[in-house]
């Protein structure tokens, strides 16, 4: 982040106010402006390093490797990792992203994917940790699709923005920040939220191809997980067009 972004910020915070959404302060400071958070409540929102689930990504208490939910589930990504819980001040900063009020915490949460990718190296084997120790090719981050005429209807989509955040990234530092593949294409298909666990991974089987050579080491990302099914289909379709190794990164879990 350089001065004219700075300014930038700040000129946009000045012309368009949207303030802190979780308190309602407002973004005086450069760095408040870039992120869209105040200063008092970035902190709350530092990613943990607790054990995590391979199979949901939500912290584990006692059990080891997977939650008692998950024990006898399998995927085809070959490790996890969720930020942070959908709940409380947590759902309202994806919220306030989400639904276009505050797009400049997309820069906050492209900070904390790449932050927590370190983390999760260092709590768990991982196909993150095998992507970031490989000799081969370099790990590439891939977004999960969204469905086919979202960008059109909506006028953006906030996976694939942080995609974009994150190939800003890797232009200014190629040596520590992964490139963005957006191999993955989404085919016509009924919206997840409105199925159970068995349906959502039915709606999309054979829904999500691979377009394009996948990396082999794939960090595979989304904003949230419910069930997990959107990106085990996702997972397998990379490995079916040759990614030997999937991680999956998802800003929240439900």
């Amino acid at each position: 982040m350089n001065n004219v972004h700075h300014l930038f910020a700040l000129c946009r915070e000045y012309a368009f106010p949207g303030g802190c959404p979780i308190c309602g302060r407002s973004l005086l400071e450069p760095q408040e402006a870039w992120y869209g958070l105040c200063a008092s409540c970035m902190p709350f929102f530092e990613p943990g390093g607790e054990t995590r689930c391979d199979i949901c990504g939500r912290p584990l208490i006692s059990e080891r490797g997977r939650c008692a939910s998950c024990v006898h589930e399998e995927r085809a990504f070959d490790g996890i990792w969720a930020l942070y819980p959908y709940t409380g001040k947590f759902r309202r900063l994806l919220w306030a992203y989400k639904f276009g009020t505050s797009r400049a915490l997309g820069h906050f949460f492209a900070e904390k994917m790449t932050e927590s990718l370190v983390i999760a190296q260092s709590v768990a084997q991982s196909a993150a940790q095998s992507a970031a120790q490989s000799a081969g090719e370099a790990p590439c981050w891939v977004p999960a699709p969204p469905r086919p005429g979202k960008i059109r209807r909506a006028g953006w989509d906030q996976v694939a923005y942080l995609g974009a955040l994150l190939q800003g990234m890797n232009r200014k530092d190629p040596l520590r920040r992964p490139p963005v593949c957006r191999c993955l294409k989404r085919l016509p298909s009924q919206s997840q939220k409105e199925l159970d666990r068995e349906k959502r991974k039915r709606n999309l089987q054979g829904r999500i191809i691979c377009v394009k050579r996948p990396p082999r080491e794939a960090i595979l990302f989304d904003d949230v997980i419910t069930t997990g099914s959107t990106l085990d289909v996702c997972a397998a379709a990379l490995k079916a067009a040759g990614a030997q190794r999937v991680f999956a990164l998802s800003l929240f879990y439900d």
